[in-house]
């Protein structure tokens, strides 16, 4: 059975590659990206693969069993079309199976809401393919927050609008197990699964990265325009505007749902502490 991996040179996808390898061996792991040469380092067969050109997912995609679909990082409007020619393609060469990497988050209320309804759309076109298919609901990745920890020591602390919101974080470590289980084993076709951990507050996220990394953060609420003016400014108006809409999403309760994980993966998930220790001894 061989599996291809979209956006190979991605992080999600890169960690989800090497868990592959790692179960099923070198031969049988196809990593697509957009840039092969950022994907080499994988040590697999690496295929060009532009979302915006079908065509490349045409050849990208032959001899292929199962398929990863890593969401996009574009713009909403445009990725819906973008997945499709993934999609389009795999039933083309007669893939079996897609897996849909999609996002947890609210669908209307939010600066984010457009990015959630985008992947709500290709949830649906996985599910309408007549390909076998399981679709996985991400959480905010913990790991940005631990990559810019020396901006938070700049400023003192963790500001943003997410109040007392909690969120179910996880972790692209996490997401592989379970991700490498859902293109592994049949039992978990056609289901829908939130990954996501223990929810927890900005309050006790600065709590846990001061047990880990010996910092003294504390965690000062602002409110939803503040934010996403400040984003916006450091970030660019996409980005910025992106960024904010995710915590005001927090701060409403789109990120404090029930998890799948177990039933993904088979145990619980990791719990934040674990977590950020985790990363933290990888970095270092």
């Amino acid at each position: 059975m061989k599996i291809a991996v979209t956006s190979a040179s991605g992080k999600l996808g890169a960690s989800i590659v090497k868990q592959l390898v790692k179960e099923i061996g070198i031969e049988q792991v196809i990593g697509i990206a957009r840039t092969p040469e950022r994907a080499k380092h994988l040590g697999v067969e690496i295929r060009k693969g532009d979302y915006n050109n079908r065509g490349q997912f045409d050849e990208a995609l032959k001899d292929i069993d199962v398929v990863l679909l890593v969401s996009g990082m574009d713009e909403p409007q445009k990725r819906i079309q973008q997945h499709r020619n993934v999609i389009e393609a795999a039933k083309l060469n007669g893939v079996k199976k897609i897996v849909y990497t999609s996002i947890i988050g609210d669908e209307k209320n939010t600066a984010f809401s457009p990015v959630v309804s985008s992947n709500r759309q290709t949830e649906k076109d996985v599910q309408a393919s007549g390909l076998q298919w399981v679709i996985g609901r991400n959480g905010i990745y913990i790991e940005p927050d631990l990559e810019y920890i020396n901006q938070y020591i700049e400023e003192d602390g963790i500001r943003n609008c997410a109040g007392e919101g909690k969120c179910a974080y996880t972790s692209r470590g996490e997401l592989s197990q379970a991700y490498v289980n859902m293109l592994l084993h049949e039992k978990h076709n056609g289901q829908l699964y939130n990954l996501a951990g223990n929810p927890i507050t900005q309050t006790e996220l600065a709590d846990i990265i001061n047990k880990v990394y010996g910092t003294s953060l504390s965690y000062y609420p602002v409110s939803v325009e503040a934010y996403q003016k400040e984003r916006k400014e450091a970030l660019g108006d996409f980005i910025g505007t992106v960024i904010a809409g995710i915590y005001e999403g927090i701060q409403i309760g789109a990120n404090n749902v029930p998890s799948d994980f177990d039933k993904a993966t088979g145990r619980p998930h990791k719990a934040p502490l674990e977590m950020v220790e985790e990363i933290k001894a990888n970095i270092i």
